[in-house]
Formats: C-alpha cells, sequence, structure tokens
C-alpha cells in the first residue's frame, strides 16, 4: 500500500514499521509532527518529555534494557540533549537507539542555524540524512538495524523542507523485534574515567568500520551520467541537484559522519569537475579536500540559509532565475494572534516602560514593532538566569523597572532550574510566567502542567504556584493577563520589592479548541476621531479605513477588548455574539 506522507510522517512510521517501543521528545518545529504521528502507533510507547535531554535519557533506559527506543527534537533542543548523547555514544547501546534530530537551513522558526552533522562528529554519532518521504523511512528502518550492528546511538538528520514536504511512501508490516537480553555491564555503561577511556579507544574503532563497511552498502550511492561533472550532495540539496543538473553524474550520501571514504574516491576518479553540494556548513568540503581531492564548493555556494534549485543554477551554470510568482507582494512577519493574552501583557509592561527579557515562544513576538518590549532572547528557559545576571551585575536598585517574561511550557522545559537559581542565590528580581496552558509556539501539544500527556490521556498536572512556593519564591501571584488594572498593580508592588516574586498570567491560548468567545468588537466611527491610539497594540484585527478611522475584521476579532481599553472616546463597542 502506498500513501502520501509528510517526511516526519514517514519517519515516524519507519520507526514503527521497525519495532520500535519508545518514543520520547519535546516538540519543536521542525520536528513536533513526528512524535504526534507515532502516538497514534498503539504498540508504541510515546510521550512528551519536559525538556530534550529527558526524552534522551528516556529512549537511552529504553535502549538499555533491551528494547529499540528513539528521542526527537530540532536542532538546537540537541544541544540540551547533548550531555546524556554525547556519553551515550561511548556506552552504546543495548536495542537501536536513535535520535531524530530536524535542522532549519532558513531559520524558519529557530534562533541559528547549527549544523547537527557538526555535533555527531563531534560527539563521535554516525548521522545518517534521507533525501524524501521514501527514504524518510527506509533510512529511519536502517538506522536501527545500524545501531544494533555496531553498538552505537544514530541520528537520523532532516531539515525543514523535508520535514515539512510530502511524497508517496510504500507502507509495510510492522516488524516484532524481540527485546535484546539485557545484561549487567558496569565496564559498558558506567562512564567512569577508567571504562571511558576504554570506551573511547572503542568508539574510534567503530567509526573507522561503519566508514569502510557503508561505502558499499546501498545508503551511498553513485549515478554516474555525464563525467565530465559531478556533484558530491546528500539529504534534500540531492533532490535540488536533480532538478536543476539531471544530465550531471552524482554521489548521494546517505551516510554523512564518518564519511565513507572509499566511495568518495572511486567517484571522484571517475569525474572531471566536482562540486560538493551541501546546506550550511562545509562538512563533506572539508573532509573532501582533506583526502586531497579537488573539489568547488562554498567559494560558490553560501553557508547561509537554505538551498534550491536555483541557486545551483545561478552559481554553476550563471542563469538568472526566473522571478518568483509572489515576487513584489507585501511582507507578512510574524505577529500574535488576534486576542492574544500576551499582547494584553505586553501592553502593560509597555505602558510601564519596562525592560523585559524574553524567551523562546510565541511570547517572542513582543519584540516587533509596534509592540516592541522584548529587548533580548537567547534560548529555551534563558530569561530567568538572565535578569538574575542583569542583577547580580548592577544591583537591586538597577532591576526595579526590569522583569523577565517565560511560557508555562518554557518553565517546565527549563526554566524551573533557572528560578531554583534565583532563589537559592538570593535574586529580587520579577519572573512572569505567561501561562497559556499549552506549547503555542510549535502547534498546542500537551505538557506537564496541562493534565493531559501526548495520546491525550488525562494525567497529573503540575501545579505552578505551588512548585514555585517548593522552589523558596515566597511572592507567587496570579492575574488574567486581561485584567489589565490587576496586572498593572501587580508588575509595580512586585519589582518593586527587594526580594523574589512570581506573576502568574494565566489566560489560555486564543487557538486552544473549546475557547468560546462570547463577543465581538465594532467600532462606532462616529465617535471615532482616527487617533489611532487602538492600533498601537499590534492586533492584526485591526486597520484603518479611507477615512483614517479604526477599521476591524470581524472575521478575526475574538473580542479581547484591548483595543477598546486603549481607545479614550468609547468607539469600540464590545457586543455578545449572536449565534
Amino acid at each position: 500500500m502506498k500513501k502520501l506522507m509528510l517526511g516526519n510522517e514517514a519517519i515516524a512510521r519507519g520507526a514503527y514499521e521497525a519495532g520500535v517501543k519508545v518514543s520520547a521528545a519535546y516538540p519543536g518545529t521542525p520536528s513536533t509532527e513526528i512524535s504526534e504521528t507515532i502516538a497514534k502507533y498503539d504498540e508504541v510507547y510515546a510521550e512528551w518529555a519536559p525538556n530534550e535531554k529527558v526524552a534522551a535519557e528516556v529512549a537511552i533506559g529504553a535502549s538499555i534494557s533491551g528494547a529499540r527506543s528513539m528521542c526527537c527534537m530540532k536542532h538546537v533542543g540537541l544541544n540540551v540533549a547533548a550531555d546524556p548523547l554525547f556519553t551515550c555514544s561511548y556506552t552504546g547501546v543495548g536495542g537501536g537507539l536513535v535520535a531524530v534530530v530536524a535542522d532549519d537551513p532558513g531559520l524558519y522558526s529557530s534562533q541559528n542555524e547549527q549544523d547537527t552533522r557538526l555535533i555527531g562528529r563531534a560527539a563521535m554519532i554516525p548521522v545518517i540524512e534521507p533525501s524524501d518521504s521514501q527514504e524518510a523511512k527506509d533510512f529511519m528502518k536502517r538506522a536501527f538495524e545500524l545501531s544494533e550492528k555496531y553498538d552505537t546511538p544514530i541520528i537520523l538528520r532532516t531539515t525543514t523542507r523535508l520535514s515539512h514536504s510530502q511524497g508517496i511512501v510504500e507502507l509495510e508490516e510492522r516488524k516484532d523485534v524481540e527485546d535484546k537480553p539485557y545484561e549487567k555491564r558496569i565496564d559498558k555503561y558506567v562512564m567512569m574515567p577508567g571504562m571511558a577511556k576504554k570506551r573511547h579507544l572503542y568508539v574510534e574503532d567503530r567509526l573507522n568500520r561503519m566508514a569502510a563497511d557503508l561505502s558499499t552498502d546501498p545508503i551511498n550511492r553513485i549515478e554516474y551520467a555525464d563525467k565530465k561533472i559531478g556533484f558530491i550532495t546528500s539529504g534534500i540539496a540531492y533532490q535540488y541537484v536533480k532538478e536543476a543538473m539531471p544530465n550531471a553524474s552524482v554521489l548521494k550520501l546517505g551516510l554523512v559522519n564518518p564519511l565513507p571514504d572509499a566511495i568518495i574516491r572511486e567517484f571522484a576518479a571517475n569525474v572531471e569537475t566536482i562540486y560538493v553540494f551541501e546546506e550550511l556548513e562545509p562538512a563533506i568540503e572539508e573532509h573532501v579536500r582533506a583526502m586531497g581531492i579537488k573539489v568547488i564548493g562554498k567559494e560558490i555556494f553560501t553557508r547561509q540559509g537554505e538551498y534550491s534549485a536555483n541557486l545551483l543554477r545561478k552559481a554553476v551554470l550563471g542563469e538568472e532565475p526566473a522571478e518568483a510568482p509572489m515576487a513584489g507582494l507585501p511582507a507578512r512577519p510574524p505577529v500574535l494572534c488576534p486576542g492574544c493574552p500576551h499582547r494584553s501583557v505586553f501592553s502593560v509592561m509597555k505602558k510601564l516602560k519596562l525592560h523585559v527579557i524574553g524567551d523562546i515562544g510565541c511570547y517572542t513576538l513582543g519584540a516587533v514593532a509596534p509592540i516592541s518590549v522584548i529587548e533580548t532572547t537567547i534560548c529555551m528557559g534563558s530569561s530567568i538566569s538572565t535578569l538574575h545576571g542583569v542583577e547580580k551585575a548592577k544591583g537591586k536598585d538597577y532591576i526595579k523597572n526590569w522583569v523577565c517574561v517565560i511560557g508555562d511550557s518554557t518553565f517546565l522545559h527549563t526554566g524551573v532550574n533557572s528560578l531554583i537559581n534565583s532563589a537559592y542565590n538570593m535574586s529580587s528580581g520579577t519572573v512572569v510566567i505567561l501561562d497559556n496552558s499549552t506549547t503555542g509556539m510549535t502547534g498546542h501539544q500537551q505538557h506537564a502542567a496541562t493534565g493531559k500527556n501526548l495520546k491525550g490521556e488525562p494525567a497529573p498536572a503540575i501545579d505552578l504556584v505551588t512548585l514555585c512556593h517548593a522552589i523558596g519564591v515566597k511572592n507567587v501571584r496570579v492575574v488574567s493577563a486581561f485584567d489589565r488594572a490587576a496586572l498593572t498593580d501587580a508588575l509595580k508592588e512586585e519589582t518593586a520589592r527587594e526580594e523574589l516574586s512570581v506573576i502568574i498570567c494565566k489566560s489560555p491560548c486564543v487557538l486552544l479548541k473549546g475557547n468560546v468567545f462570547k463577543t465581538k468588537i465594532y467600532v462606532n466611527s462616529e465617535k471615532c476621531i482616527g487617533c489611532g491610539a487602538c492600533i498601537t497594540c499590534g492586533c492584526p484585527a485591526l486597520s484603518k479605513d479611507e477615512n483614517k478611522k479604526a477599521k476591524i475584521n470581524p472575521e478575526m476579532c475574538n473580542g479581547c477588548g484591548l483595543c477598546a481599553s486603549n481607545c479614550r472616546f468609547d468607539a469600540m463597542e464590545v457586543r455578545e455574539v449572536v449565534k
């Protein structure tokens, strides 16, 4: 049976067919759909972990017990999971273990463009990379075989384009794989220095064996055509080569760490001019050059952003691409949704002229005009620690007009440790938890405080107030994000304190299923003078008409009333929705 599948869906299908028993992940675009898909297979235990480190450790534990397991994350999530994965490279596995990591060339939803192949090289973990949905499924199955054969975790690298594009996939039956028997192996699984030194030698030998063995494996292949020009490539970049240069010879690498020298030398011996076409860093190019093979690479291809067939045509053939069909249209930067509770919170912070340290989530959009209140965003959970650092550098008086904001899911991801640090080291900062009852940025996934697990089943819900008190924060208060008067008072009082405080702004995400909006806002054009005060909140439902008076798109308005609260002329009317 054949089915049209996203690359992410195909990865999940491959894991299912390979007999995976345990899957753990933290949602992060572009990897999220892998776990959402695998959760639909009853034979697989699947969970959202609070962060990628925990997800990796869960998968490692399942592997040590003998079962096939996996963890999924985006590229920056690999940084969080690096600690256990780097050591797991030394320990090896019991049952097959695969870490699926989705890179984001072009920065569609990320804060950097790091290249997972380089992390794999540093960790001495093999990395394989598919080029389409069918390979995504097939390579996932192959990854478990390689993991068990060479006693190693495997990273399957994907990218945004592959994760979110569709292709025809041939479906097969699930393979019921018998668990490997658990062995008590202190020398293998306890990474004290004495054991680790020996395992390091094993890891080096393992990589050498893989590079030699897989030079003749179908995961890498040569496609000879015109031997005057050839391309060494991998992943989605292979598709661009086939589209732009269909008559060129191609060495398509499925194994991108360790690189298989023998097949590279074979290809180089039979092709006159060789280009290395790879997104992001010159990982393959530098290796091939180090082998003494002359290639053309980053001197004509960029290290930044996502590649395309047009980029290849221009760089190699000198062809200027035709104007894109959508060229000339105005830019549409991302914006907080109409009725988003974060916009209400930010409007109060802006009015109070607070400096706001941000974190990773939808609320990062608070940095975008006209809101423009978020001043820093580094990584998941960093806002609390950053505010703490500002205070320790400048003193308590300096941060009287500073706060940090962090979402509920991000707080549980890595913000908890930061708050522990602030409490332990007697900080006096004000932490604002934007609790919208979901992991909003990646598509409304559950987390440990929502009361449901990945499969939608009831689960214990962490009480954030109780948690903050347990950490040692005495001053914790809860306000509605839309109660601007109460929030104003809370921010004034808590920022004036000489000790640490937490404000939990609790209002659900406007897009959550089950949210019912009972009102909409309408403009009374006779009262509106066109001052634009309502538009300063940055709601996309608001604009101006031909007379420069306020105009509201009724299909977009969710009736939060923020615009009306900014109007001094009572030109905004709140009306109940008639059903």
